[in-house]
């Protein structure tokens, strides 16, 4: 997001933070939980390792890398939302699992402190992503690794065709029901459409110095994992 932009987004994910695990859960049918596994599985994560989760949101990603029991590892959670912050904190008590307030653009980190940098769902309500993406290669150690798992748009036409029906007309309706937030679940297929192609985000990876740049797609291409390391 750009600075103008920090306050809205910010009041929005505040409004949602009470029912933002349970709609995650109901409106993706639990896939939400899939997927995140899916970006764990896709880190080297070594003993006394640092990992760092941008928009942590109630700090699932940062608890799935802490149930690993790798030693001495520690996740660190940043996120600009007050309200989630507070919704993660009970969730990660007794875990190795910290968390800071912080958006992507002003990481409180000095250079090369992480062996992996993560982001689930949040890059697209980034309108620098190119910007959020240098960010996160100067915090990286040297091979270190970048995960970002977002929600996309499917390819194939005909779960497309029932994709978006579901994404544009349902899940809005579903989500203001239960969130009581009438614009929150209308910006979530917004932000995704205008989410770039796979191919031209592994382009703007690649730009900010990521190599060996790849990605997945999930769940019949409802979702997609970006990975690339740091040279």
């Amino acid at each position: 997001m750009k600075p103008q932009e920090l306050p809205f987004v910010r009041d929005m994910f505040d409004r949602i933070a009470p029912y933002y695990d349970f709609l995650n859960r109901l409106l993706s049918l639990r896939q939400d939980v899939y997927w995140r596994r899916v970006l764990v599985n896709n880190l080297s994560v070594r003993p006394g390792g640092v990992l760092l989760d941008v928009a942590c949101g109630t700090g699932d990603v940062a608890l799935e890398i802490a149930r690993r029991r790798v030693p001495h590892t520690t996740s660190i959670g940043v996120d600009f939302a007050p309200q989630m912050l507070r919704r993660a904190l009970p969730k990660t008590k007794g875990t190795r699992v910290r968390l800071a307030a912080a958006d992507a653009f002003h990481l409180p980190f000095p250079a090369a402190s992480f062996d992996a940098i993560t982001i689930a769902f949040g890059i697209r309500n980034i309108q620098d992503k190119p910007t959020a993406l240098q960010q996160f290669y100067h915090h990286l150690k040297p091979g270190g690794t970048l995960a970002i798992l977002e929600l996309v748009t499917p390819e194939k036409s005909a779960i497309r065709r029932a994709y978006l029906f579901y994404f544009n007309r349902l899940l809005p309706l579903l989500g203001r029901f239960f969130s009581k937030h009438h614009y929150a679940y209308s910006y979530l297929p917004a932000s995704v459409a205008q989410f770039p192609p796979s191919a031209q985000f592994c382009a703007a990876m690649r730009a900010a110095g990521f190599k060996g740049v790849r990605y997945r797609t999930l769940t019949m291409g409802i979702a997609a994992l970006f990975v690339g390391q740091k040279g």
